[in-house]
């Protein structure tokens, strides 16, 4: 009997939908999108204003104006998936609002308050992926709190350092490449987009485990993360033109509400994808990572070490009585 594992067939596609659909449906997947979107809803000031804060230090270095290009960087990006009332109503103002005066709230303790806040949407992306493979036992909830405080930390260090080389450099680029490559840049902005959104959600599955899978093997879900976000909020920004063009709306609560379902949409994707990776894991088992084997090694070393040398064997107590017995030799 070979101890092969079989080849995907269409058999096995077949029964990974359907496990798919099944996890998701005991893991609430619905609830758990409701619960990332409202946190990253109530994150977005708190988030903007590390993001921005910490920029206003950095990007004069690269130029008097790089940070408003940033800024017209962020928005644009943002625009490109968010409906124009989300952005214009509720998105741009806050950014408008957080750069005003987001200097100044950087050496304030109020800073340190939002880095907590703003960490709350990460919280909330990190339990869902984490309940998806099953793995909650294997870590504590403050710790998992604590860590996903540690992944906002160094998110922000990312995006300080990365925003004003991405917004400067493709500037700097055109100046020096002939007029027939500057279409490159222009054309390859949105490819750019979604590359850049499809390894954000492969280093989230990868890193928010406790005993994380392959990168490899995680590709599968962050493909279908990414494609049924873009294609949800294609779809929501298709409705919401519809319904305000027939007149009908929520009045006031319309950009919130489509605010609310955009971010719903986003934590629905990446649930869905961490469904799909634990129900491919569960069919085809996938052998632990080189880190995980490292630490083991090295926690069985450490192991060893700590553990007391076997001390020399006494005398039996036969041995010891024939010593006492032995009589003296005489002088």
């Amino acid at each position: 009997m070979s101890d092969q594992v079989a080849k995907p067939s269409r058999h096995h596609i077949r029964r990974l939908s359907l496990r798919t659909l099944s996890k998701s449906w005991d893991d609430s997947i619905f609830s758990e999108s409701a619960q990332a979107g409202f946190w990253s809803a109530l994150s977005l000031p708190p988030l903007l204003l590390g993001i921005l804060g910490s920029l206003a230090y950095v990007a004069p270095l690269f130029g008097p104006d790089t940070l408003t290009a940033v800024e017209k960087s962020i928005i644009s990006a943002i625009r490109s998936f968010f409906s124009p009332s989300v952005v214009n109503e509720i998105i741009e103002p806050t950014i408008r609002d957080v750069t005003a005066n987001a200097r100044g709230e950087v050496v304030s303790v109020g800073f340190l308050i939002s880095m907590w806040a703003g960490s709350s949407a990460i919280s909330a992306y990190v339990d869902a992926v984490v309940e998806a493979h099953d793995q909650t036992p294997l870590r504590h909830p403050v710790r998992q709190r604590l860590f996903a405080l540690f992944l906002y930390v160094v998110m922000l260090v990312f995006v300080v350092v990365a925003a004003p080389v991405l917004v400067v450099g493709p500037r700097k680029l055109s100046e020096h490449i002939p007029d027939s490559l500057a279409n490159v840049l222009r054309y390859g902005y949105y490819p750019a987009l979604i590359l850049g959104l499809l390894v954000g959600v492969v280093i989230l599955y990868r890193v928010a485990l406790p005993e994380p899978l392959p990168t490899h093997r995680l590709i599968f879900g962050a493909v279908l993360a990414t494609a049924v976000f873009l294609v949800a909020t294609l779809g929501l920004r298709i409705y919401l033109r519809w319904i305000t063009s027939t007149g009908y709306t929520y009045g006031a609560l319309a950009t919130p509400i489509a605010f609310l379902l955009f971010a719903f949409f986003g934590g629905f994707a990446v649930m869905l994808g961490a469904e799909l990776n634990a129900a491919i894991q569960e069919e085809f088992p996938a052998p632990k990572t080189h880190a995980h084997r490292l630490r083991k090694w090295l926690e069985s070393r450490v192991t060893a070490l700590k553990r007391p040398a076997a001390s020399a064997p006494e005398p039996a107590p036969a041995d010891t009585a024939t010593l006492t017995a032995e009589p003296s030799r005489p002088t």
